[in-house]
């Protein structure tokens, strides 16, 4: 992974962090993208990485995020799709204007983020690209309308690209995680709670942990071992797959 160039969305905290964390760890160069300029700055400056504020439900934003990177680093050779929301409510009344946001962040953005990385790897014949996906992406649950059709898409787009990539040394990937501890995860909480009319402690156990074989979140750092994995050539055989990481959930 030495000297290797690594943007992550969504970086600022959760997932996103620990996969930066786990990168530059391993000699990456990283470049961490988020909203929150202020706590994207300061885990940056932290482990050595560049931090760009990117708004990544916008064209430009995705296509600035890229410029930067190459202007900076000449290159980008691994693309961590991360960024994502969450909102929970019947399909009946969600709000029209979070669903346009939420696929445009969690689908298009990984598509622009894709197309706008691909010429860099594709000079080098090299290339690894790891969607952060979801159990969702696989299976469906109610009341979340928008976050599934935005992960199921990701995980056609992850196909498709694998299809397009492998001559050019290429990968793409999803991980599909149930449940991670972020905080995105303890915002579901409460508005599952909310929704189901349930105390928070009775939302992770009756529904989060309900169809998991292992009763417990993942971590974040165990995502960042499993994308820095994907990256080595060790994995170069694996592209296209939705690899679930998710305590046995989809088994049965």
């Amino acid at each position: 992974m030495k000297d290797k160039v690594a943007i992550v969305t969504g970086a600022a905290s959760g997932i996103g962090l620990a996969v930066a964390q786990t990168l530059a760890a391993e000699g990456c160069r990283v470049v961490m993208a988020d909203v929150n300029a202020a706590a994207g700055e300061k885990e940056a400056s932290a482990i050595g990485a560049l931090f760009h504020s990117a708004d990544l439900s916008r064209r430009q934003g995705c296509r600035d995020l890229v410029d930067a990177a190459l202007a900076h680093f000449g290159r980008v050779d691994i693309l961590i799709n991360n960024a994502g929301i969450q909102h929970v409510a019947p399909a009946v009344d969600f709000p029209e204007d979070k669903w346009d946001f939420m696929i445009a962040l969690m689908l298009t953005a990984p598509f622009l983020l894709s197309k706008y990385c691909w010429p860099s790897m594709q000079e080098r014949r090299w290339g690894r690209i790891i969607h952060i996906n979801s159990v969702h992406g696989l299976v469906a649950s109610p009341f979340k309308s928008a976050y599934i059709s935005a992960k199921h898409g990701l995980s056609g787009l992850t196909k498709t690209l694998a299809l397009e990539g492998g001559k050019d040394g290429i990968t793409v990937n999803s991980i599909c995680p149930a449940y991670v501890r972020t905080p995105l995860v303890d915002n579901q909480i409460a508005d599952q709670a909310r929704v189901h009319g349930l105390s928070e402690a009775q939302v992770i156990e009756t529904i989060m942990l309900k169809n998991a074989a292992v009763k417990r979140l993942i971590e974040p750092a165990e995502i960042g071992k499993f994308v820095l994995y994907l990256c080595s050539d060790a994995a170069a055989c694996f592209t296209g797959s939705l690899l679930t990481m998710d305590c046995g959930w989809t088994a049965t």
